[in-house]
């Protein structure tokens, strides 16, 4: 689906977030971004979306071009003042698609995420998890190919993000999407992917690469598995690898 050559990225602060970076995304995966916080994983999630320019190297399309692209943040980013139903029109509504041309898709994005009886409900009324499945229907309300999803459950107590971990496999294996996840978690990484990156300290960069192939969706009992195991384990010893020398100690 999409090729990353030789991918850096610089700001105006002189900060180099990535260097070199080299990264195939190939259709119907899902990979995750893995690595230390601040090793440019958010940085190259945005240049994927468009979001942002590479400094060097170039970023090449199978086709020619980017496909439809749905993009769940770090927050869910709901507008406060809007029904979820509307929270979920937004993408249609910036393409000048009425709410009534739009509600067919908008009814199924929310049922696809477990919302459908909640169409009417704010924000405020709606737990951290429901906020998320709001963000995570409105980004598919598109029906996209490609899903880029940037740390959406970091701030999640376990038990919902194990809940939602499930939900987007199954939303995933549904839909047929290609999924690039980025996570700090390495127990996350493992569970969801069938292919893992692992990035290096600033300037970011991929330093190791780990197939996981137990098939999708999984279920809880994979946590329990061999494979399992074995990979969290391999994936910690690359993530530990891509420390600096500083944050080792």
């Amino acid at each position: 689906m999409l090729a990353l050559s030789g991918v850096g990225k610089a700001f105006s602060n002189g900060i180099v977030a990535l260097a070199a970076l080299d990264l195939e995304v190939r259709r119907g995966e899902f990979l995750t971004l893995l690595g230390p916080s601040g090793c440019g994983k958010s940085t190259a999630l945005r240049m994927i979306a468009g979001l942002t320019e590479p400094s060097a190297g170039a970023l090449t399309w199978a086709g020619g071009e980017r496909p439809e692209i749905g993009f769940v943040f770090q927050e869910p980013t709901l507008m406060p003042w809007a029904s979820v139903f509307n929270n979920v029109w937004l993408p249609l509504r910036l393409r000048g698609i009425s709410k009534a041309a739009a509600a067919a898709s908008i009814t199924d994005a929310l049922a696809l995420v477990g919302l459908a009886d909640f169409a009417k409900a704010y924000p405020r009324e709606l737990s951290g998890g429901m906020k998320m499945r709001v963000s995570i229907a409105r980004a598919l309300v598109l029906r996209p190919p490609l899903l880029l999803m940037d740390e959406p459950f970091a701030a999640l107590d376990e038990i919902t993000r194990f809940k939602l971990n499930d939900d987007l496999l199954r939303l995933k294996s549904e839909l047929g999407a290609t999924v690039v996840f980025v996570t700090h978690s390495v127990y996350e990484s493992v569970y969801l992917s069938t292919r893992i990156a692992v990035m290096a300290a600033r300037p970011g960069r991929i330093v190791s690469q780990i197939l996981i192939e137990a098939p999708l969706p999984r279920g809880e009992e994979f946590r329990t598995t061999a494979l399992y195991n074995e990979r969290c384990r391999a994936a910690s010893q690359a993530l530990m690898e891509a420390l600096s020398p500083e944050d080792r100690l």
